[in-house]
């Protein structure tokens, strides 16, 4: 058929190319798509990008994977190898060519195995089991930390240098179990169940990275309700950075690797406790030195108030009064004595002065009646023999009326 001048499109390379990739990648369908196929033609150059061709038995598709994606690849790339490419479809206009832009490579076979775990997860979750207020506080110093891993693996290893150089005071318990395989998850569940009844602070759920059927062991329902139904809190860290499993989701907490959970399970480490005891060895010596003060000062208070009411104060307050009184008696005293020897001196002067013995002193004398010595005071009376006591002594002398 022989096209006509007026009706025909007249397009330069540049321009047609430019329409087919608008036509391409305004596709929404194109731009998110899983292509699968066997690698060939497959080069690493020193740019950091990976090209190779998809092909099957009846067509082949060119792929182009960009540095920042390549560098998150998780399987090692190689010609003849049957894989599932995740992108978008472009247009190299340059070759006018069109292409996959692959982010994501998968071994063939995990899309399956992707679509159950999105399926799985989806059930898990509409039941509350990845809620985050189910997730509990990892405890800051653990005592008994448990762990549950391969035996054998690298990733037990890392765990015990982590967590003897981070807090070696840690009791650290092991429940191996396989990590893989069809074996792996009831064995998975019973390690779980066997630390909860030693009642750990925490506990690791770990092992190291590989593909999504490695892992799958993680993604199993058993095991997933096991690590939700824990009694001590759980840190998931399976595989790499980049992967999920489904117990990450149910896990306390998830940890990128193995290490990074021993880690973050040893929130406080020995150089930490260290730091705190000095700051608290700072703070009682602190707190001490200024309470001995405090009560230094209160002391001397108490002694001050306490001289005013003690016994002591009060026994030599009552001293010195007994001494007062004492003097002041013995000054009573000695003026009544004087005042009454003064009296007895007055009395002393009259009885001397009525004292017989003194008139006789003066000549006279005292006449008694020598039988009955009666007082002779009349000459009536003086007859007889009588008794004449004068100053120096007594006489006897007779008086005859009859001369």
């Amino acid at each position: 058929m022989q096209p006509t001048l007026f009706s025909s499109v007249h397009l330069t390379v540049s321009q047609l190319t430019f329409r087919i990739r608008k036509l391409l990648e305004g596709d929404l369908e194109m731009q998110d798509v899983w292509v699968e196929g066997e690698i060939s033609n497959l080069a690493k150059p020193n740019s950091g990008h990976i090209y190779f061709t998809l092909k099957d038995k009846n067509a082949s598709l060119k792929c182009v994977m960009w540095k920042p994606d390549a560098s998150r690849l998780r399987i090692n790339l190689q010609d003849g190898i049957a894989i599932e490419a995740h992108g978008r479809i472009t247009v190299y206009e340059p070759q006018g060519a069109y292409q996959l832009a692959v982010n994501l490579i998968q071994p063939k076979g995990e899309g399956a195995l992707y679509q159950e775990f999105l399926r799985l997860k989806a059930t898990l979750e509409s039941e509350g089991l990845f809620d985050s207020e189910r997730k509990r506080l990892i405890p800051m110093l653990p005592k008994k930390i448990g762990i549950v891993t391969s035996q054998t693996g690298a990733a037990l290893r890392d765990m015990l240098h982590t967590l003897r150089r981070r807090l070696p005071l840690a009791q650290v318990i092991l429940a191996p179990s396989p990590v893989q395989g069809v074996d792996a998850p009831p064995a998975l569940v019973k390690a779980i169940q066997l630390l909860n009844s030693q009642l750990p602070d925490v506990i690791l759920l770990a092992r190291g990275g590989g593909s999504i059927e490695d892992l799958w062991a993680f993604n199993d329902e058993r095991v997933v309700r096991a690590v939700a139904d824990s009694k001590a809190p759980v840190i998931c860290g399976v595989g790499h950075e980049t992967d999920f499993t489904l117990c990450d989701f149910s896990a306390d907490l998830r940890a990128p690797t193995p290490t990074a959970a021993a880690e973050l399970a040893t929130q406080t480490t020995v150089d930490d406790l260290k730091d705190l005891l000095t700051s608290y060895f700072s703070s009682i010596s602190s707190l001490t030195l200024s309470l001995l003060a405090e009560q230094k000062t209160f002391i001397e208070s108490v002694k001050t108030r306490l001289k005013y009411v003690s016994p002591e104060r009060h026994i030599r307050s009552e001293y010195q009064h007994l001494d007062e009184l004492a003097r002041r008696a013995f000054s009573a005293l000695t003026h009544r004595i004087q005042l009454q020897t003064s009296t007895v001196n007055g009395i002393s002067k009259q009885l001397q002065s009525l004292n017989p013995e003194g008139i006789l002193s003066r000549g006279y004398a005292i006449i008694t009646r020598k039988d009955d010595g009666t007082l002779v005071s009349k000459v009536s009376q003086a007859h007889g023999e009588l008794k004449v006591r004068v100053s120096d002594g007594e006489f006897e002398s007779t008086v005859d009326r009859r001369s």
